[in-house]
């Protein structure tokens, strides 16, 4: 599992993709997810908007990213 860490209390799925560097940019995210190739917490997401808290775990390309939580810089 790879913990992906944030300093928002949410984040959107397409989002989290972007930031774990899995897809390239939106438009591959927006697809990924249309294409049913993206889990959250186990059930398939096809929501590219879908906020995501700190736990919740994404799988995708057979990863396991989990949302890390608020950091502090």
């Amino acid at each position: 599992m790879i913990s992906i860490p944030i300093d928002t209390e949410t984040i959107r799925l397409s989002q989290l993709l972007k930031l774990a560097n899995v897809v390239q940019d939106g438009v591959e995210a927006k697809f990924r997810i249309a294409d049913k190739e993206v889990r959250v917490n186990g059930e398939v997401e096809t929501r590219r908007g879908r906020k995501l808290r700190t736990g919740d775990q994404v799988e995708f390309d057979g990863e396991v990213y989990e949302v890390a939580g608020i950091t502090t810089t």
